[in-house]
C-alpha cells in the first residue's frame, strides 16, 4: 500500500476460516489472501499460483537462483514458496504492520534470516531507491488496498522503477484485478516500462485476476523451450505450468 495513507488509517488485518482455508482480510469481506491449514506451503488461490508464471521464464538451472522480491505481502503465500520451496533470498515489503503481525501469527510467515527479510514499507520508495537497482531476478507484485478496488501503486514511473530493480534476466509479474481498473491501460503502462515485445498476459481467472509478466532484457522464448521447462517446473513443484504457457497471450495493443 501506499504510504500516503497514514499507518493508524490502515485497516487493520483479520482472519477467517472455512473448510480447513484460512483467509486474510483487511476489515472488509474481500480476501486478500488465504493458505491451506494443512498444506501451508502450497498455493491456495488460482490467481497466486498463476502468479508464479515467471517460472517459465527463467532457465530451468537457474530456475531457484537469485533474489525474490515481493510487493505485498497478502498471507505470504508467495514469500513462504520462494523461501521455503525454491529456497530462493527473499524479500518481501509490505506497508501494513497489522498484515505481517497476522502472517507471524496465522499464516506460518517464518522470522527474518539471512536468507528472510520481511520490510515494513513503502513499495513505491523501496523500487524507487536507486540503492536497490538491478538487485532482483523475480519481482511479485500484488498491492491492493482493503476495498481491492484496484492497484494502488499502478503509474508509469512505478513500473520504470520495477524494471530498474530487476537486474538484466529478470522477470515481473503483476496482480491486475479490480472493480474500478482498467486492465489495458496498467498493461500499456507495464508494455512502455519494459517494452511491447516483453510483456504479455495469462487470461483472467474466473474471479477476474488478470496476471501480466514482463521481462527485462529478453524476448518470449521459443514454444519448445517453453514446453519443456513447463514439463520441469509440473515435475519438480506441482504447479500448472503448462496450462499456463496455453494462456499466455500478446498484451492488448492500443488503438
Amino acid at each position: 500500500m501506499k504510504r500516503a495513507t497514514a499507518i493508524s488509517e490502515l485497516a487493520p488485518a483479520t482472519m477467517s476460516e472455512a473448510d480447513g482455508v484460512r483467509y486474510l482480510h483487511l476489515g472488509t469481506p474481500w480476501v486478500q489472501g488465504a493458505m491451506r491449514v494443512r498444506k501451508p506451503l502450497a498455493l491456495e488461490l488460482e490467481y497466486i499460483q498463476r502468479m508464479m508464471v515467471w517460472m517459465l521464464l527463467r532457465p530451468s538451472d537457474e530456475l531457484t537462483h537469485g533474489h525474490a522480491v515481493q510487493l505485498g505481502l497478502g498471507a505470504a503465500a508467495i514469500t513462504r514458496y520462494c523461501h521455503s520451496v525454491l529456497r530462493m533470498r527473499t524479500t518481501a515489503v509490505e506497508l501494513n504492520p497489522t498484515v505481517i503481525a497476522a502472517c507471524r501469527l496465522w499464516f506460518h510467515l517464518p522470522d527474518d534470516s539471512a536468507r528472510l527479510k520481511v520490510l515494513e514499507a513503502d513499495a513505491g520508495r523501496f523500487v524507487a531507491d536507486p540503492a536497490r537497482a538491478e538487485t532482483a531476478q523475480v519481482l511479485c507484485v500484488d498491492l491492493y488496498d482493503h476495498d481491492a478496488a484496484g492497484p494502488v501503486l499502478d503509474s508509469a514511473a512505478f513500473y520504470r522503477d520495477c524494471r530498474r530493480l530487476l537486474a538484466d534476466g529478470g522477470v515481473m509479474t503483476v496482480n491486475l484485478f479490480g472493480r474500478d481498473a482498467s486492465f489495458e491501460r496498467s498493461a500499456q503502462r507495464i508494455a512502455a516500462a519494459f517494452g511491447e515485445d516483453q510483456a504479455w498476459a495469462l487470461r483472467p481467472t474466473k474471479e477476474g485476476n488478470t496476471i501480466v509478466v514482463a521481462a527485462k532484457g529478453f524476448a518470449l522464448p521459443e514454444r519448445s523451450v517453453l514446453a519443456a521447462r513447463a514439463e520441469n517446473i509440473e515435475t519438480r513443484f506441482k504447479l500448472p505450468a503448462t496450462k499456463w504457457l496455453r494462456m499466455i497471450r500478446s498484451l492488448p495493443v492500443p488503438a
